[in-house]
């Protein structure tokens, strides 16, 4: 939560070890985006934990420093 700039910020600055995404099965067709649409600095993620629920996919990932 906080919004697609702030995620970024803390990514992008290295200050995020986590990153947990909660993917629902729904296109909204407007919002806040995660990612900006420009160019970014790469980032690498493992995933770490799967959770498969009916209402959506709960992932988490560990970010590779």
């Amino acid at each position: 939560m906080g919004g697609g700039e702030t995620c970024q910020e803390f990514l992008t600055t290295g200050l995020a070890d986590v990153i947990r995404l909660h993917v629902a099965p729904v296109v909204l067709g407007s919002g806040t985006r995660l990612f900006p649409a420009g160019a970014s600095p790469r980032i690498d993620l493992q995933l770490t934990e799967a959770v498969n629920t009916p209402a959506a996919q709960h992932l988490t990932y560990r970010v590779v420093k």
